[in-house]
């Protein structure tokens, strides 16, 4: 039976075998350790990201800072396994790379808030952020259909379960039925695409898909059905109109900690399989998905900006501003393809690869002062809750100013950068519409924005204590906004190497 067994290469899959061991030794360890305060589970968690940052880092720092060609060579390769149903490239090695890099300050961000609501600080919320970042890990480097869809539902699972941990919470327990409910239909709807397009060309591998293709025969018809669902689903993930409805509940129910991780990490995971499905599986049928995708944008631009106006509580605010920013990502994804041209391709792509890797870095910090902010019995959620913040503390309303300017996309931090760069591919590409579309709602978006700066520099403190913070909670957060700043006067390094991995990638 088992004679035509292959056994399958493990070494690229070594870091996602790592963290999955890791995971399941912790949960062992949390059922033997009897600490309230869970700091073993927590050092254990971060000892294993931070492994995967080393790990996956060293070659990025052996290529960039000490320019070492091999490092370079190595870097560049792509290997497939396990019957090419998965692939490691450049891409995914960076976004993995981010992907660890924030799940650790997310974890880190939560330490606090987690320790002050008893009902929350248990071993499961660390083992779950694990196997939810296995499930990104496995997202980002699918190359078949089935792998696709087994890390997506082992994120979604394991998110499910974290927004319903507080127990105690009406407003959590209906944000996961929400989630739960609208995750699965938007799973069918991307396993019905998925289903007829495999009918269409007789292959689940996403490569083999893009083959067929080119060789012509497929049923037209069948697939554009097939590509009208799985973008569907996609773009539930994305969170972008019309699929968007869970977005705004969601991070509104979900304790701070949970919104900060679904607000953050997933959109690099969402990214990598936009490209793994759209560019790498079905670039023959870039017209059709390349139409349908600036309808997505242009919505999301437009109901992001136009409901963040009228929000009172931040976490809903940054729910619709998420919803403004996936589209305006998508703006670059659009756009690298010109009537058949791909002359744009790489830089476009490139583009919005940046744009989603600086929107991380901002909406971590954002989530992360409001973490700062909030307290045993009081969630810091509202815009009101930062009133006179400057008399507070000076420089934490620094920093809130710094994340609040960047996600405006006022120079010159590094959302500037992202805005920029994603525009400059559309004008670029001809869209000069689609760029003034652009424009115009991201000036629409800086209100809300500047509302909170305003409130915080203008407005009379409701509570005068001065803001006291842990170190670590002190240094994260102020490396964090001087990174939104550092980047903004430097982003030639990322913006750079965000080009060079799709080239060696796609």
């Amino acid at each position: 039976m088992f004679d035509n067994f292959v056994v399958p290469n493990l070494l690229p899959a070594a870091p996602e075998l790592f963290l999955a061991a890791m995971a399941l030794f912790i949960l062992l360890v949390d059922l033997v350790v009897k600490d309230g305060r869970r700091t073993v589970i927590y050092g254990l968690t971060q000892l294993t990201l931070l492994t995967l940052i080393v790990w996956r880092g060293i070659p990025y720092f052996r290529a960039i800072f000490l320019e070492q060609p091999d490092a370079f060579e190595a870097l560049s390769q792509i290997t497939y396994t396990f019957s090419n149903m998965f692939v490691i490239d450049m891409m995914g090695d960076l976004l993995k790379l981010i992907l660890y890099m924030a799940m650790s300050v997310v974890l880190a961000y939560s330490r606090a808030y987690l320790i002050e609501r008893e009902v929350m600080n248990k071993g499961e919320y660390y083992v779950l952020a694990l196997f939810a970042t296995l499930g990104m890990m496995v997202m980002i480097s699918a190359n078949h259909f089935v792998t696709i869809y087994l890390g997506l539902e082992l994120l979604s699972l394991a998110l499910y379960a974290m927004v319903a941990m507080n127990r105690d919470s009406v407003a959590s327990t209906e944000a996961a039925m929400k989630y739960f409910v609208l995750g699965a239909l938007a799973s069918g709807l991307l396993l019905y695409g998925m289903s007829m397009i495999y009918g269409a060309t007789g292959t689940l591998e996403i490569t083999a898909v893009a083959e067929r293709l080119f060789g012509g025969g497929a049923n037209r018809t069948l697939l554009v059905f097939g590509l009208v669902f799985l973008v569907s689903g996609l773009a539930f993930k994305l969170g972008v109109v019309p699929f968007h409805m869970w977005i705004p509940d969601v991070y509104h129910g979900a304790p701070t900690s949970v919104t900060l991780l679904i607000g953050s990490a997933p959109k690099l995971a969402a990214f990598a399989i936009v490209m793994r499905l759209l560019v790498s599986g079905l670039f023959v049928m870039v017209a059709d998905w390349q139409n349908m995708l600036i309808i997505l944008s242009v919505l999301s631009m437009a109901v992001g900006n136009l409901a963040a106006i009228a929000q009172t509580n931040l976490k809903r605010m940054l729910a619709y501003s998420a919803i403004s920013h996936m589209g305006f990502m998508l703006l670059g994804i659009t756009t690298g393809v010109v009537s058949g041209d791909a002359g744009n391709l790489l830089n476009a792509y490139s583009a919005s690869m940046f744009y989603v890797i600086a929107y991380v870095v901002m909406t971590t910090g954002a989530f992360g002062m409001i973490l700062l902010m909030s307290r045993a019995g009081f969630e810091a959620d509202a815009i009101d809750d930062f009133k006179g913040l400057n008399k507070r503390s000076p420089w934490f309303a620094a920093i809130m100013l710094m994340l609040m300017f960047s996600m405006a996309g006022v120079p010159f931090f590094i959302g500037f950068f992202a805005k920029f760069s994603v525009l400059q591919a559309v004008v670029a590409a001809g869209y000069m519409w689609l760029a003034l579309v652009a424009v115009f709602f991201s000036l629409i978006g800086a209100f809300y924005y500047l509302r909170v700066v305003k409130v915080m520099y203008f407005d009379a403190p409701v509570d005068e204590t001065p803001l006291v913070a842990g170190t670590n909670m002190r240094l994260l957060i102020s490396a964090n906004g001087l990174a939104v700043a550092l980047l903004g006067m430097f982003p030639q390094v990322i913006m750079s190497v965000c080009a060079y991995a799709l080239l060696r990638s796609l």
